[in-house]
Parts: C-alpha cells; sequence; structure tokens
C-alpha cells in the first residue's frame, strides 16, 4: 500500500510540475517581415499580422522599383541573376527576440523578391523559425522555399503558402487555416 502511494504522490508531482511549466512557457515572438511591390504581399502580411498579433515590418529598398512594370521586370529579373542584394532602408532592432518570422515576397522570377534575400542574408537566423509565404500570378511557390533555406541553412522552416495576387483580398481564411495546421495560431 505504501508503494502505490508513493507512486501516487510522485504521479502528482509529475503532473502538477508538468502543468507549472508550460504556465510559465511564453508564447512565440512573431515577426511578419515582407516587401510588397503592388500591395498584394501586404495585404496577406496584413491578414496574417491580425491573426497573430505580431510585430510587422515591411521591408523597403533605398532605391525604389520603378513604377513602370517592364522597368520593374527588367531590374528585378537582372537582379536575380546577378544575385544582388539592394540596400535596405532599415532592418527590424533585435531580430534576436523573435522565434517565429514569417517572411512574404512576391514571386519573381520564380524565387523570392531581391529586397527579402537582402533581408535574410542579414538576419542571423539560426535560432528562428522561418515561415514563408508568397503572392504570384500564376507562378505558386515555385523556388522560394528552397532559395530561402539556402539562404538560411541553419534555420528552421515551416511549410510556406502561396497565394494568386488576384484572390488576396479574400484569403483571410485560407491564410488562418494555413496557420491554424502550422500550430501557430489556436
Amino acid at each position: 500500500m505504501r508503494k502505490i502511494i508513493l507512486l501516487f504522490a510522485v504521479l502528482l508531482s509529475f503532473i502538477g510540475g508538468e502543468a507549472v511549466a508550460q504556465e510559465a512557457k511564453s508564447p512565440a515572438k512573431i515577426l511578419v517581415a515582407y516587401f510588397s511591390y503592388s500591395g498584394n504581399t501586404r495585404t496577406v502580411a496584413e491578414q496574417i499580422q491580425k491573426a497573430t498579433d505580431a510585430d510587422i515590418f515591411e521591408i523597403k529598398v533605398k532605391d525604389a522599383y520603378p513604377s513602370d512594370y517592364q522597368e520593374l521586370l527588367d531590374r528585378a529579373k537582372k537582379q536575380i541573376e546577378n544575385h544582388t542584394r539592394p540596400a535596405l532602408v532599415s532592418m527590424p532592432k533585435n531580430l534576436s527576440q523573435y522565434d517565429i518570422i514569417l517572411i512574404g515576397s512576391p514571386n519573381w522570377w520564380s524565387t523570392i523578391a531581391p529586397p527579402v534575400a537582402t533581408f535574410l542574408s542579414q538576419c542571423n537566423s539560426s535560432a528562428v523559425t522561418l515561415v514563408p509565404f508568397v503572392t504570384h500570378g500564376g507562378g505558386g511557390m515555385a523556388k522560394c522555399e528552397t532559395d530561402i533555406k539556402a539562404l538560411c541553412p541553419k534555420a528552421k522552416m515551416l511549410k510556406g503558402l502561396a497565394i494568386n495576387g488576384s484572390s488576396v483580398q479574400d484569403a483571410a481564411p485560407r491564410v488562418e487555416k494555413w496557420l491554424r495546421g502550422l500550430d501557430i495560431i489556436k
């Protein structure tokens, strides 16, 4: 009988200790960082921010992209081909405070936009979980996840989300389902 009581006491202390440990664990600190040319990626980033209550950061380049679409395509293609990392206006302060960075980009030439590559190359991503999301005109995720992983090989990466630019306005339910599937929101 003594052994049963002792076993029961040990079991209760283990369960109680587990509950205290779970209560003490703070929620993940999340950043939504994105680059948006046309506003589509911004729309999805804002939907993610609203669903997660995360901090949000817009990646901006010092030398703005041209408003003429063909000129944009020409510059972006050249930057991608040459692995150019355009200078950014700023970086978030203390990136190391974040556990999860949801990183957003338009799909340009089947990869992430060069400003997103600059951002990723400047952050120490070894202790962070990266979660990509892209907007596109028909190319889906293409090589975006692979290219992010190549830039941040030590980071943990979760499954990304690709949303067609024509459907971003109605994407909030899909975004929330994706975030729940990744266990980022309940």
